[in-house]
């Protein structure tokens, strides 16, 4: 049976299993101390790790986290699948801090652009934070959201829409 045909709850459960497993030996096989590993699976798959070495775990600004995401992702992708590897490590809630603050900056710049019926330039972002503005503005008839620049220097705009 191949894995697309199994059940959803299967395949969650699957998934669940390896990621967290993964997870778990990435970490031990870098010797970095843990106390839960736990997997969410959702609209997006979350791996929550709690560790007292959370600072080596993030690094300077989350510089060492993403370099982890980006290693765990290509070892689940070369192990089990593409499908298996769209998942985010995050390490004592960090990522989900700063989403949350990238958020409320979001909302705010977004008042500045109904209040002036102009555009506002957020500062330049990753690819997953302009995902989650994109979708915090994607019902908002009064805001449009648009990426602009390249590489490293990419940015959302947030545009006033007349009704």
């Amino acid at each position: 049976m191949e894995p697309t045909s199994l059940p959803t709850e299967v395949r969650v459960t699957e998934q669940t299993a390896l990621l967290g497993t993964l997870v778990r030996t990435l970490l031990e096989t870098l010797r970095v101390s843990f106390e839960k590993v736990e997997v969410n699976v959702g609209h997006r798959t979350v791996v929550l790790v709690e560790s007292a070495d959370h600072a080596l775990l993030i690094g300077d600004d989350g510089e060492h986290l993403r370099a982890l995401n980006m290693l765990a992702r290509r070892m689940a992708e070369k192990a089990h699948g593409e499908e298996v590897a769209q998942f985010h490590i995050d390490v004592n809630r960090y990522h989900e801090s700063k989403l949350d603050a990238l958020r409320d900056q979001a909302r705010q710049l977004a008042q500045r652009a109904r209040l002036f019926k102009h555009e506002v330039e957020m500062p330049a972002m990753t690819a997953y934070e302009r995902l989650v503005i994109h979708e915090l503005f994607a019902d908002d008839a009064q805001i449009k959201t648009e990426s602009r620049g390249e590489g490293k220097f990419r940015h959302i705009v947030l545009s006033y829409q007349e009704k």
